[in-house]
């Protein structure tokens, strides 16, 4: 059952290996075949897809399909959930960068500048995403297992608002506090 090899070829057989998963929907059954199993909850920390995935990318996600492989395995569906990291300062930054504008320029109407709220929201959604595909592929190439048709996307706002409603259940517990620490920040903004 299993093909003998003379000669050791680790990208043929790394491409015979995914052929056979795609072919069987290897992942999609590994979910399919525990309907009634208890599940394994996993969402991916997701990355930025604004820029090129690196080989720190494949370790750390080679580690999270451990996990999960490991826990389909003892008998718990796993439904692995991909996610894409869409806020954050590089995007703001690289975006006026790339228009040749400030905060200031954004939704005011007096600036030379001006750009609208929504233009600006827009530019920096194509900005942060320029890179999905590569992300996509490098997914499939390194067999990850992973949900890439479902994502969740953090500047969607299902998801905003889900992250604004855990934040409003933790403050009715009083489990917020202020605290003081340091991070870093844009000298720009």
């Amino acid at each position: 059952i299993y093909q003998e090899y003379k000669h050791l070829n680790l990208p043929h057989i790394a491409e015979e290996i995914l052929k056979l998963w795609q072919n069987e929907a290897a992942f999609e059954s590994s979910i399919q075949n525990r309907q009634d199993a208890k599940p394994w909850v996993f969402y991916e920390g997701p990355p930025s897809a604004n820029g090129m995935p690196g080989i720190h990318h494949v370790m750390a996600r080679t580690i999270k399909d451990v996990f999960c492989r490991y826990k389909t395995m003892q008998g718990f569906r796993v439904e692995r959930r991909a996610g894409w990291d869409t806020h954050g300062l590089p995007i703001e930054l690289a975006v006026e960068k790339k228009l040749g504008i400030s905060k200031d320029d954004i939704g005011n109407s007096t600036s030379k500048k001006h750009i609208s709220i929504e233009d600006y929201n827009a530019a920096c959604r194509t900005e942060v995403m320029q890179f999905k595909q590569q992300w996509e592929d490098l997914t499939e190439q390194m067999g990850y297992w992973v949900d890439m048709k479902h994502p969740y996307i953090t500047y969607e706002n299902k998801y905003i608002e889900s992250v604004w409603w855990l934040l409003k259940d933790l403050y009715e517990k009083n489990l917020l506090y202020k605290g003081y620490t340091i991070q870093p920040y844009s000298p720009a903004a």
